[in-house]
């Protein structure tokens, strides 16, 4: 079940939250739970997941009346997840998630879960901004934020995951 004590958790942590300017980084506090293990007795892949999303809500919530007000909603369009370390029951998770640059349709977040200063994992994200009409584009988007919102050019690494994704099939041969 999704976590929902926890998102409103965490919307009520940062209600009152400044807005994040550009590729600002956003560090968070979240704990795996023993609700959040699997059968290894590690945090399972799904909560890993459900934690990034709470470790992005502060991103979006800060600039939520601004997209509101244009009935414009948040969607993930991809994402890549590197595992790297065992999370452990009770381990305390510090998160760092920012915005690292966008293209014409896309902005495209980063994430990392640290425990005891090593990185447990690391997430990258295709994420969009739609309307009734489709995606918005991000030229829109930032314009809607402020003028002052700017996004760095997309990194080597960035550019060749985003030219993977365009080489992969879609919709997938059914068999």
């Amino acid at each position: 079940m999704y976590p929902f004590v926890r998102l409103a958790w965490q919307f009520c942590l940062h209600r009152n939250a400044a807005s994040l300017r550009g590729s600002e980084t956003y560090h968070s506090t979240h704990y795996c739970l023993p609700w959040d293990l699997d059968i290894w007795l590690e945090l399972n892949n799904g909560c890993t997941l459900s934690i990034y999303d709470m470790g992005r809500l502060p991103i979006v919530t800060t600039d939520h009346l601004k997209v509101k007000r244009r009935r414009w909603g948040l969607t993930i369009a991809g994402s890549s997840v590197r595992y790297r370390k065992r999370i452990r029951v009770f381990d305390k998770i510090k998160m760092q998630s920012r915005a690292i640059c966008a293209d014409r349709q896309f902005i495209y977040l980063e994430q990392s879960m640290w425990v005891r200063g090593i990185c447990a994992g690391h997430a990258l994200y295709r994420t969009a901004v739609t309307n009734s009409g489709g995606i918005v584009s991000t030229d829109q988007v930032l314009a809607e934020l402020g003028p002052d919102i700017t996004l760095p050019q997309i990194p080597d690494w960035v550019e060749a995951w985003i030219v993977a994704e365009d080489l992969r099939p879609w919709p997938p041969m059914q068999t």
